[in-house]
């Protein structure tokens, strides 16, 4: 009896961290970075929304990133316990932010990739119509990078 009580309790656990690890960019981040204070302040994301700056835009999650993908994107020191999401956005050129910023200058913000770590975020904004390509030489040379932010829980 106990060893059955057992087992439903590890699979219980187990569930749960599997969906807290699916849902990691999800909630409430304050901006850390000097970017993300002087152009997004602080977001929340939800399952189709994201706040930046007290103002709603559409997500769709798209994929999650492979870890290869991960470091041509962010090139991070550990990754253990990481996980990075690929989403589709639509942020018009004209959305202003904090002091009078855009996010990609005059093109359309059209992708958003994710990367928690623990307790910090960081997110990078893409435009163009394709996907961003996760290769470091693509990232390197790509002009659809917008820029890439840090936040904190």
């Amino acid at each position: 009896m106990k060893r059955a009580t057992l087992v439903r309790a590890v699979a219980g656990s187990v569930l749960i961290f599997c969906m807290m690890a699916v849902a990691q960019d999800k909630g409430y981040w304050r901006a850390s970075s000097s970017t993300a204070q002087s152009i997004t302040g602080d977001v929340a994301l939800s399952d189709e929304k994201i706040a930046i700056n007290l103002v709603t835009f559409t997500i769709a999650h798209i994929r999650a990133l492979k870890p290869e993908e991960i470091m041509a994107v962010f090139n991070p020191d550990d990754m253990t316990g990481a996980s990075a999401s690929l989403y589709r956005v639509s942020i018009p050129a004209s959305r202003k932010f904090l002091k009078k910023n855009s996010l990609c200058g005059s093109e359309d913000t059209q992708w958003m990739v994710t990367y928690v770590s623990g307790r910090a975020m960081k997110i990078a904004f893409f435009s163009g119509q394709k996907p961003p390509v996760f290769a470091p030489d693509s990232i390197a040379n790509s002009t659809d990078l917008c820029g890439t932010f840090s936040y904190t829980r």
